[in-house]
């Protein structure tokens, strides 16, 4: 069972060992204080290829399995990196920490928001950590912000937006002959199906769960006719999904409004021609950051010129308030995936393993962020009518118990943390 103490090395097993197992595995294989023991994924070719690369890094087998039940009875195990299909990410999550090991669930929207409910109390009850694996918290533009709002640069916040535009029209076409789970979700479900990119960070803008709230939703959903065209394109009228009733709309926006008055605007673009954007925003009352157009404006500056001219780039600022781990990551050298955001989410997982501690984003967030995708669809479903957000804290959100200061909080810029930002002693 869960063991609350330091380790000297964190022995993790992966559920699924799809595109993002593989993806992440030779990160964590690289890591000195990590050990792969175990995979699992329902397809067993999945799983051996999976196997092989952690064979071929340690001159050893692991173990492999295609029942995560199985695997979550070796003894070997101190946590389970969740990467398998969406609708199964809470399931091993809870089964996870009643085994007593760490739960980091990767991307992804919630089945239900009972599963969601049941995620938190399984938490509550056992005392394990569970993490939310979102690897864009950690991206640079969004810890700059992040550094700029803690410092008030923008001031009150209003308004914030983000979401996901990413031409996906391949992988959910293919998605049967590739066996990916997104091809099922969108055939099936119309909402938000994938918030985390979005939420995760502005979330962590907005304070929510701690002093703040999510506290109702509305979405609204286009036609879907992008996979329509797609497949009419590349497999003609005769395959069977060409003139299939996609329930996914091509264009989703959701708007959430906050405990504090705060509004949220998330885009779910995936299946238009499209380049790959974040749609990050943020408004306040001393001035704006826009990711689309790489720039920002403050109040006072370029006063009657039009917004092509006024805003500055945001590169030079980007520079200025780069957060202490950034400064830290790049004199370390970047590497991973993604450029670098999936070694720093894996890092803040593993450290906070190897430290016996909870995790810096934590069920309260995965629960939260994953009852986007959920509430997304009722409120479509419905004729886009507004819908309640659950409050997963039990009213714990208005005072919470502190967060766990260090380097990959999200909730504070630990300076103290870094060597470069460290506070002088006294007398210097």
């Amino acid at each position: 069972m869960y063991q609350n103490h330091p380790r000297e090395k964190a022995r993790i097993a992966l559920a699924g060992a799809g595109c993002r197992c593989m993806g992440i595995l030779p990160l964590l294989l690289e890591m000195e204080d990590v050990r792969v023991t175990a995979v699992c994924d329902p397809y067993p070719d999945k799983a051996q290829a999976a196997a092989r690369l952690a064979e071929e890094a340690y001159g050893e087998p692991i173990a492999v399995f295609t029942d995560h039940k199985q695997m979550l009875a070796q003894e070997n195990i101190d946590g389970v990196v969740i990467c398998s299909s969406w609708a199964t990410h809470c399931r091993i999550a809870i089964d996870a920490m009643r085994a007593g090991k760490y739960a980091a669930i990767e991307c992804g929207g919630g089945a239900s928001l009972e599963e969601l409910w049941e995620l938190v109390r399984t938490q509550q009850e056992t005392g394990v950590p569970c993490m939310a694996m979102e690897n864009c918290c950690y991206d640079l533009k969004e810890l700059t912000v992040l550094n700029m709002i803690k410092q008030g640069l923008f001031g009150e916040l209003v308004h914030v937006e983000g979401g996901y535009g990413h031409d996906l029209r391949e992988e959910v076409s293919f998605g049967r002959e590739n066996r990916h789970y997104r091809f099922d979700n969108y055939m099936h479900r119309n909402g938000e199906l994938y918030p985390g990119h979005a939420i995760g960070p502005i979330a962590k803008y907005l304070n929510i769960n701690r002093g703040n709230r999510m506290v109702s939703l509305v979405s609204m959903a286009s036609k879907s006719a992008g996979l329509h065209a797609y497949l009419k394109e590349k497999k003609g009228d005769e395959y069977d999904a060409t003139n299939a009733p996609w329930a996914e709309g091509d264009i989703v926006q959701t708007m959430i409004r906050c405990a504090g008055g705060e509004t949220i605007l998330l885009t779910h673009d995936t299946t238009l021609p499209r380049y790959y954007s974040r749609f990050g925003c943020v408004r306040g009352t001393k001035g704006m950051w826009q990711e689309e157009e790489n720039r920002v404006f403050f109040d006072g500056e370029g006063e009657g010129e039009t917004w092509a001219h006024a805003p500055k780039p945001f590169d030079p600022l980007l520079e200025k308030y780069k957060h202490p781990l950034w400064k830290e990551f790049e004199k370390e050298g970047v590497k991973g995936t993604h450029g670098g955001i999936d070694w720093l989410v894996l890092r803040a997982l593993v450290e906070s393993m190897l430290a016996g501690t909870d995790c810096p984003t934590d069920v309260y967030d995965a629960a939260s962020w994953m009852a986007v995708t959920v509430l997304s669809e009722k409120s479509i479903a419905t004729g886009s009518a507004p819908v309640a957000f659950p409050d997963f804290t039990s009213g714990e959100w208005i005072h919470r118990k502190p967060y766990l200061r260090g380097k990959y909080c999200l909730d504070e810029v630990c300076t103290d943390f870094f060597e470069e930002d460290a506070p002088a002693p006294e007398g210097e």
